[in-house]
């Protein structure tokens, strides 16, 4: 059964060129209309969720992701088109509207649960608990006003989570609190998913929508790119795939990549005396297109251009991983992985085969040396080249540790 049918959805907003502001502005300005420029949000959206279904919706900051949650949840109204949703709405947007600074949280909890539907027995029913769960029992009688952002937001996302919902909308509120709260919301996302809630999740974080999203929606500024399993989706984005879809490697290549190389000719050295020289380095996907965007655990290809100018024999490839901050990570080469070379004479490449990348998330600067085993170099290219890594598990840090519990 169908819970939620989009159609055609198309959302505009008027951009005005100038602003009115004072009296003489808008007197001298009566007879001169004011101008405006139409700003395309949402442009031709359709698809439907299933009852119990969970599905994701990823794109680009300005991609209309925000835009669209309100639409369904009936604070926007579409430009044309139409949302039907045939239950309950409870929507988790801005967490915490209609909060008073100068009430407790008890107090808070009181007008909150209200705005949320909830009646007046029941929030007085749910009060400890909710505090509870926010972890906020030593300042339940404690004004708003003296709380942090992230204990307010904690507070208001304990007392949304009260209501019974039919269909959930959320937008980015796993990122609230810590760890440890981060967990509980993961906990309540998944026995809402237990209990066949259904459940439109607008998230930045691709390893939570890729463990809780049946399905996934990417949006590009405005306009729906494709809607279908989540790992091709998410894959979809990071790598690209056509020209319409955010982070192509065409795009990173003549943006992202050109400005790496560019800061990096600036602050990182370069030496040898290139009679083999490094003439380029590119990262490919496991689709073959080249990039600099990966998600964690795929695999990646770095292949090392070269020139050598004469015949040389027994040269050495290496490389080496290294953090954003300058942390030595890894380092290998040819010689230590038993790939000789015999010799070298004129263009070619080399190529590192990653079978899996071991990042969790973050940048990563790359060194491309070659040289002689004395290690004596030909060309050496100190942390000239970088690429991103996009976190798809929960757990934190840079790098993944295969293991397990036993309980």
């Amino acid at each position: 059964m169908t819970a939620i049918k989009v159609e055609n959805l198309h959302k505009t907003f008027r951009i005005p060129h100038e602003k009115r502001t004072t009296i003489f502005e808008t007197l001298t300005g009566f007879f001169k209309p004011p101008t405006y420029e139409t700003f395309y949000a949402l442009k031709n959206i359709n698809f439907t969720v299933e009852e119990g279904e969970a599905l994701g919706i990823i794109g680009e900051n300005g991609s209309g992701k925000s835009t669209l949650l309100k639409i369904i949840a009936n604070i926007l109204r579409p430009s044309a088109g139409s949302v039907t949703a045939l239950k309950k709405l409870t929507p988790f947007l801005e967490l915490g509207v209609g909060f008073q600074s100068d009430l407790t949280a008890a107090e808070n909890i009181k007008i909150y649960g209200t705005i949320m539907g909830m009646q007046k027995r029941e929030i007085n029913d749910k009060l400890d608990d909710i505090i509870e769960f926010a972890g906020l029992e030593k300042f339940k009688d404690t004004k708003l006003k003296n709380f942090s952002s992230g204990m307010q937001v904690r507070l208001a996302f304990s007392t949304a989570i009260q209501t019974d919902p039919e269909i959930l909308l959320m937008d980015e509120v796993l990122a609230v609190g810590d760890m440890e709260f981060q967990q509980k919301c993961l906990d309540v996302l998944s026995q809402y998913r237990k209990d066949g809630v259904t459940i439109v999740f607008v998230s930045h974080d691709l390893g939570a929508v890729r463990r809780f999203c049946d399905r996934t929606l990417l949006l590009h500024k405005g306009e729906q790119v494709v809607l279908g399993d989540t790992g091709d989706v998410i894959d979809r984005y990071v790598y690209g795939g056509g020209e319409e879809a955010p982070n192509s490697s065409e795009n990173q290549n003549e943006s992202e990549v050109a400005e790496t190389e560019a800061k990096s000719e600036d602050k990182s050295p370069r030496w040898g005396d290139k009679t083999i020289e490094i003439t380029n380095v590119e990262f490919y996907d496991k689709f073959g297109n080249k990039g600099t965007r990966f998600n964690s655990f795929d695999p990646m290809t770095v292949r090392i251009f070269y020139n050598a100018h004469k015949k040389i024999s027994d040269p050495v490839f290496g490389i080496a991983f290294y953090s954003e901050n300058g942390e030595n990570l890894f380092g290998t080469n040819t010689e230590l992985k038993n790939a000789s070379i015999d010799s070298l004479e004129g263009k070619g490449h080399v190529d590192l085969m990653i079978e899996r990348i071991p990042m969790i998330t973050g940048r990563f600067l790359l060194t491309v040396a070659v040289h002689t085993h004395d290690q004596k170099p030909y060309d050496w290219h100190d942390k000239q080249y970088s690429f991103d890594v996009i976190p798809t598990c929960r757990d934190i840090g840079l790098f993944d540790v295969p293991c397990n519990w036993k309980i």
